[in-house]
């Protein structure tokens, strides 16, 4: 895509803006970086970035990017919906507050939603810049989940612009995944956050365990936690060895010992309501 788009960064100052924003610093749209901290209004201009009041921004941008924290989209999208132009994408980064209807909207408007991967743990890197970067944005390939809602439903030039940011403001990226918001939910947070990023929890704590409680030297079990979690995601997700026998009952013995076995119920609509409804410190998920 060779069209080049004005585009608005709300939050230009925070952890995600900052990220974003150096990416698209590198793009020939036209970008525009709104932030009303002070502490985010020195990270932008130091960044060698001009700070653009929102009121002036907004109006002219074919794509908003709300850069803001989740408890906070529903009163900054409530200040910028109104004042965007017609066929305008407002795209958050995160999919809870779409889906639990918390943002303003408006007939003319499209709501969009990317949410990056992060570079594979199975990913082949090549360079240092690579193998330092672990969160993505910077020099190793990621892919990115993303979901669009035009209110005419022809979402196909709306797709397609907010495909070209996301590629940009995430770069570099492998591919995009197209879902639909309620999907992007489900996999954030409900996959990868109170499965995949609790296993993480839970390994730390046990190689604190192995050190502390059972008296084995940290780097001895630290280097055996690290490679043999390498293999087990290697042969689990894509079927590199077979575990032995004796790994198998062990497996087993660890899924009695760890595992409820109504585990899988988080995967329920109403589960994914009562997570949600905690993030966004919420009595309840009221979907119009």
């Amino acid at each position: 895509m060779t069209e080049n788009l004005t585009i608005a960064v709300i939050g230009a100052g925070g952890k995600m803006g900052m990220r974003v924003s150096d990416n698209l610093q590198r793009t020939p749209h036209t970008v525009f970086y709104a932030e009303t901290s002070p502490a985010g209004v020195e990270r932008v201009t130091a960044a060698g970035r001009t700070v653009t009041p929102a009121d002036d921004a907004v109006p002219g941008a074919d794509v908003v990017i709300l850069a803001v924290p989740d408890l906070a989209l529903a009163a900054v999208s409530g200040a910028v919906v109104p004042r965007l132009k017609a066929g305008a994408i407002v795209l958050t980064l995160d999919p809870a507050a779409a889906y639990a209807g918390l943002l303003a909207r408006r007939d003319d408007v499209v709501q969009a939603v990317a949410h990056p991967c992060h570079p594979s743990v199975f990913l082949e890197r090549h360079t240092p810049e690579e193998y330092a970067d672990t969160f993505g944005g910077i020099a190793a390939p990621q892919d990115v989940v993303a979901a669009v809602e035009a209110p005419d439903g022809d979402d196909g030039l709306a797709r397609t612009r907010a495909e070209a940011v996301i590629r940009a403001m995430y770069a570099p990226v492998l591919d995009v995944h197209w879902v639909t918001v309620k999907q992007l939910a489900q996999l954030e947070p409900t996959l990868v956050e109170t499965v995949a990023c609790m296993i993480g929890a839970l390994l730390k704590e046990a190689l604190e365990e192995a050190v502390s409680t059972m008296g084995v030297p940290e780097p001895a079990a630290r280097a055996m936690l690290l490679g043999h979690t390498q293999v087990a995601l290697a042969n689990t997700l894509r079927g590199s060895n077979p575990f032995s026998d004796a790994c198998l009952i062990a497996m087993d013995y660890g899924r009695e010992s760890i595992v409820r076995d109504d585990w899988k119920k988080i995967f329920r609509d109403d589960e994914l309501d009562r997570v949600l409804a905690r993030m966004l410190h919420l009595e309840r998920i009221e979907r119009q």
